[in-house]
C-alpha cells in the first residue's frame, strides 16, 4: 500500500511509517496542488499538515484512497464531507499538543505576572528600571479556567502545584471529576466574578464565539488578568481591549488572535499585553507527537485494525449500518435532550435496547448518542470513533442492556442520565423506520417530534398555564410548531413539549435573548422549570 506525505512532518513519523513492510512512503514535503492533483490517484492514504489543501477536487480523484492523516488539530485544509461520502476516514492527532499548549498557557501567565517581556525589552535597551515593573505572586491567587478538557485539565493541575485555588467552568464534567484534579466546579459567572487570572480552553464555535464580551468584563474583579492560548475569538478582542484602557483589566496574554496575523490590532499597541504569534503547539516534542500519533493510525486503518481520533463516521459492515442507520439520528438526538435535561456533572449513562433493537450490534447507536451527549459541551472534535473513549476521560460511566420483549414499541431507546442535578431519563421510537419520536421524559409518556428546537416545561397540571406560556412565546415572536402535554396524576406535576420554529443558539456564556425568554416564561405562574433543547 502507497502512503504520500505531502507536508513537512517530524523524521519519526515518517520512519514509523516505513517500519511496516506493508507500506511504500513517499515524502513530498513540498508537492503542488497541482502534482497532487495529478498523483493522488496512485495511494491509498494521505498525511498532511496544514499547508496542503485536500479538497473535493482532490478527492473525487482519490480513487485508492482510504485515509487522510492531519498531522495536528485542525482540518479546515481537508473536505471532510467529500471524504465521507467517499467512505474515507480523516483523522487527526488531538493529543499531541496537550502537553505543549498547557506548558505554553503557564509561560504566559508567568510572564504576564511578572512582566518579564516589558523588563526584557527595557534592559535590553540599556535601562534599569525595577520599581517600573513590580508584578504579583501567583501564590493563594484564584485562577479561573473556562473548559477542563486535555489541555484545561493539564493547566489546572499545574494551578494547584503553585498552591493556587482554581476554580472550573465546564458545563459538563461532573463535581466527582473536578475534584479529582483539585479543581472547584462553579458557574460561568462566578468563575468570572471570582478569579484573579482567567484562561480559556474551549474551542471556537457558534456558541462560544464571544463568550468572554463586554458583560463578562463588568463582572470580574478589577486588575483581573486574562490569558488565550485557544483560538482567537472566544474573548471578544475589542471588548478586552477597552477593560484594558479602563483600568478594569490588568493585563492580557495573547497566542492567538481573531486575525492571525494580527493587522491593525490595538491590543498590540498596549505595553501590558503580552503577545506570541500562535506558539502554543510549537516545540520539537509537539511535532514529534503528532507525526508520530498520525503515523501510528493511518498505519492501523490501513491494517485493518481499530483506529481512534476519527472527525468522520467510521467504517462498519454494510449489513450492521443498513440495521442501524435509521437509530442514528434518534439516538444523537436523544443524547442532546439528555444532556439538556442534566445540565452539568453527569456520572453515569445507562441506555437499554428494545424491541428488534436488542437483536443487533447497538455499538454505534450508543456512540450517536454519546456523540450527542458531548458534542455541545465539548472542545474537542466528538463523533462515533471517539465519543465513548471522551466520555470515559470525562469519568462518565457507561452501561448497556437489552430487552426483547418488555416494551410496547417495535424498537426503543431508553437512556438514563445520572447528574449532580439528579437522574433524568428520555426514551425514543421511530415511526416508520425513519420518523424519530419522543415517547417518554423522566416518567411522563410522550408522543413528540424529536427533531428542531423544542421547549421542556414542568409545571403543575391546573388550568391556566399553557394558555400565558403561548402568549409569552407570542411577545417574543415565537410560533409554535408543535404541542405535547403529559400528567402522571390529575392535578399532579404535568410535563409541556412545545415545538417552536425559531432558532435561539446558546453557549458556554449567559445568551441574553435567550435568558431573557426562559425567564418571562418562569414568571408564568405554575411553570416549574423551562429547559431549551435544540435537536
Amino acid at each position: 500500500m502507497r502512503i504520500l506525505v505531502a507536508d513537512a512532518i517530524a523524521e519519526q513519523g515518517i520512519e514509523r511509517l516505513k517500519s511496516f513492510p506493508e507500506f511504500d512512503v513517499d515524502y513530498l514535503p513540498k508537492i503542488s496542488g497541482e502534482e497532487l492533483l495529478e498523483r493522488i490517484s496512485e495511494y491509498d492514504a494521505l498525511i498532511v499538515r496544514s499547508r496542503t489543501k485536500v479538497t473535493s477536487d482532490v478527492i473525487s480523484r482519490a480513487a485508492r484512497l482510504k485515509v487522510i492523516g492531519r498531522a495536528g488539530v485542525g482540518v479546515d485544509n481537508v473536505d471532510v464531507e467529500a471524504a465521507t461520502r467517499r467512505g474515507i476516514v480523516v483523522l487527526n492527532a488531538p493529543e499531541g499538543n496537550t502537553m505543549s499548549t498547557a506548558e505554553h498557557t503557564w509561560a504566559m501567565i508567568l510572564a504576564l505576572a511578572r512582566n518579564v517581556p516589558q523588563a526584557h525589552a527595557s534592559l535590553k535597551a540599556g535601562k534599569w528600571e525595577r520599581g517600573r515593573f513590580t508584578g504579583i505572586e501567583l501564590y493563594d491567587k484564584t485562577l479561573g479556567v473556562i473548559g477542563l478538557g486535555r489541555i484545561g485539565t493539564e493547566v489546572a493541575r499545574r494551578a494547584c502545584a503553585m498552591h493556587m485555588r482554581v476554580l472550573a467552568y465546564d458545563p459538563f464534567l461532573s463535581r466527582e471529576r473536578a475534584s479529582e484534579l483539585g479543581t472547584e466546579l462553579s458557574e460561568f459567572d462566578k468563575v468570572i466574578s471570582e478569579s484573579d487570572f482567567i484562561t480559556v480552553h474551549c474551542p471556537l464555535t457558534k456558541e462560544t464565539k464571544g463568550i468572554i464580551g463586554a458583560r463578562e468584563f463588568a463582572l470580574m474583579k478589577d486588575g483581573v488578568r486574562i490569558i488565550n492560548c485557544a483560538r482567537g475569538g472566544i474573548i471578544d478582542e475589542k471588548a478586552l481591549y477597552n477593560a484594558i484602557v479602563s483600568g478594569k483589566v490588568a493585563g492580557a496574554a495573547l497566542d492567538v488572535f481573531e486575525q492571525e496575523p494580527p493587522r491593525d490590532n490595538p491590543l498590540l499597541t498596549l505595553e501590558n499585553v503580552v503577545v506570541t504569534p500562535h506558539l502554543g503547539a510549537s516545540t520539537e516534542e509537539a511535532q514529534i507527537n503528532v507525526a508520530t500519533d498520525v503515523a501510528e493510525q493511518v498505519a492501523h486503518v490501513l491494517l485493518g485494525q481499530p483506529y481512534k481520533n476519527a472527525v468522520n463516521a467510521p467504517r462498519i459492515s454494510p449489513e450492521t449500518l443498513a440495521a442501524v442507520s435509521p437509530y442514528l439520528p434518534l439516538a444523537e438526538r436523544l443524547g442532546r435532550l439528555l444532556v439538556a435535561l442534566c445540565g452539568a456533572g453527569i456520572r453515569k449513562v445507562s441506555v437499554t435496547y428494545g424491541g428488534d433493537l436488542a437483536d443487533v450490534d447497538t455499538g454505534l447507536v450508543m456512540a450517536s448518542l454519546l456523540k450527542g451527549l458531548l458534542s455541545p459541551v465539548m472542545t474537542e472534535e466528538v463523533n462515533t470513533v471517539n465519543s465513548r473513549v471522551l466520555a470515559l476521560g470525562r469519568g462518565i460511566k457507561i452501561s448497556e442492556s437489552k430487552e426483547v420483549n418488555s416494551f410496547d414499541f417495535s424498537s426503543l431507546i431508553i437512556a438514563e442520565a445520572d447528574s449532580d442535578k439528579g437522574v433524568h431519563r428520555v426514551a425514543g421510537t421511530l415511526f416508520g423506520k425513519h420518523e424519530p419520536r419522543i415517547v417518554e421524559i423522566d416518567g411522563y409518556r410522550a408522543d413528540a417530534p424529536c427533531e428542531g428546537h423544542i421547549l421542556v416545561i414542568p409545571h403543575v397540571d391546573k388550568p391556566g398555564v399553557v394558555g400565558p406560556v403561548g402568549m409569552v412565546l407570542g411577545r417574543h415572536g415565537i410560533n409554535i410548531a408543535s404541542m405535547h402535554v403529559a400528567r402522571k396524576t390529575a392535578g399532579g406535576t404535568a410535563l409541556m413539549l412545545l415545538g417552536v420554529d425559531s432558532i435561539f443558539g446558546h453557549h458556554m456564556g449567559p445568551d441574553r435573548r435567550v435568558d431573557d425568554i426562559l425567564s418571562d416564561i418562569l414568571k408564568v405562574d405554575g411553570v416549574q422549570d423551562v429547559r431549551f433543547v435544540e435537536l
